[in-house]
């Protein structure tokens, strides 16, 4: 019997490995567990690099030193009769089905759920890799915490003025007043938020001390300064690297069918379009709408992996599974401790008039932070209550070609 098998009675276990324990991933695989990790016939397998389950809405306050609950995935799949693998992924053979992790472990699978997502892009900058710190883990957010707790002064560079970008400088200038926080980024920060949202984000990042620098593309990182293109050097006793994002390439030398930026096309139900036994959810996935495709949330990545659960469950009963569809509805961004600001959206993340802000869109952004406890807790005891999330409407219908 290969590695990785077990048996039911004389028939053969079907073999579901998720790989990634993220929101997404742990979304897929309670999901999954709590519908038929139960029955006979099916063994649900999460690997994940580590046994702490990473908060990455987060990480931002992780980088600035404060202490966070300690989650254990092994605790949190406890009840569904799934299993847990610690091991770093190192390989997948899509045709052979089987995964490698880093201790040599050969995983073998029926059914596999792709949801290793992604990490901060440093490699498009030169001098990123080698300079910048990132909050691609917790691990990566506490050598921040720790550069800048040692820090007595000085100036530290977000580089990137997205959502992340904001949230960071925020609270990296609220809790390290004696530091200067400088927010460069292409555009002005937050610019694809309404005027009114864009403006209250702004003052706030002015109340707080963070200077935003607009038109300031960085071209180079350097021991102790940054390099603008076709600007003047920003100096830098700490550099945050929070522009853009980059997947493993595990999948494209899988053999998947991914895309340009080495996500993996997936079908209408979020099966990979050249190996339709492989499911991808999160970052690491290509899954087209009617807007174009998703990028990646929280709010839309747990309803991807509970839907390739469904997908899954649908399949093994010998059924078709249903297309995927997901609007968007908000974004909630935080500035600080005590301020934050909520954009309510369309289903394809245009801006709606309505926003929050101030303390109730601090309450609001905390709900939201804290929803996937509850969320898993309600799927082991009820898995019908993670089916519903907004599906769209008109806005998420993709047109077939004629």
């Amino acid at each position: 019997m290969s590695a990785g098998q077990e048996t039911t009675s004389t028939v053969t276990a079907h073999r579901v490995v998720v790989l990634g324990a993220g929101y997404t991933g742990m979304a897929a695989a309670v999901q999954l567990a709590a519908r038929v990790g139960r029955h006979e016939g099916v063994q649900v397998t999460v690997v994940n690099a580590r046994e702490r389950f990473t908060e990455r809405m987060r990480l931002h306050m992780t980088a600035t030193g404060r202490r966070l609950a300690e989650l254990s995935i092994p605790k949190m799949l406890e009840g569904t009769h799934a299993r847990f693998v610690r091991g770093r992924v190192t390989a997948v053979d899509a045709d052979a089905r089987t995964v490698r992790t880093d201790d040599d472990r050969v995983l073998h699978y029926d059914t596999l759920v792709y949801g290793l997502g992604g990490v901060a892009d440093t490699s498009a900058v030169p001098g990123a890799e080698d300079h910048a710190y990132t909050l691609s883990s917790a691990q990566d957010a506490e050598l921040l915490a720790d550069r800048l707790g040692r820090l007595g002064s000085g100036t530290v560079v977000v580089a990137g003025n997205g959502l992340t970008g904001i949230e960071s400088a925020a609270e990296i200038a609220e809790r390290h007043s004696e530091l200067n926080a400088v927010l460069p980024g292409r555009a002005e920060p937050g610019a694809a938020l309404n005027p009114k949202t864009k403006a209250y984000v702004r003052a706030a990042l002015d109340r707080l001390g963070v200077r935003a620098r607009a038109g300031a593309e960085l071209a180079r990182v350097l021991p102790g300064t940054v390099e603008p293109a076709g600007g003047e050097s920003i100096a830098a006793d700490a550099v945050l690297w929070t522009s853009g994002t980059r997947v493993s390439p595990l999948a494209a030398a899988a053999g998947l069918a991914v895309d340009d930026r080495g996500r993996i096309v997936t079908d209408a139900a979020l099966r990979s379009v050249s190996h339709p036994d492989v499911y991808t959810v999160g970052d690491a996935a290509a899954i087209r709408q009617g807007y174009g495709v998703m990028h990646g949330t929280c709010q839309g990545g747990m309803p991807a992996g509970v839907h390739a659960a469904l997908s899954i469950t649908r399949v093994l009963k010998g059924k078709q599974p249903k297309p995927f569809r997901f609007g968007y509805y908000h974004t909630p961004v935080s500035l600080g401790r005590d301020d934050a600001v909520v954009r309510f959206t369309r289903p394809d993340d245009s801006p709606r008039r309505i926003c929050l802000t101030g303390r109730t869109a601090v309450r609001y952004k905390e709900t939201v932070t804290a929803s996937p406890w509850p969320a898993y807790g309600r799927m082991k005891k009820m898995p019908a209550s993670g089916a519903f999330w907004p599906r769209g409407g008109r806005f998420t219908r993709v047109r077939q070609a004629r």
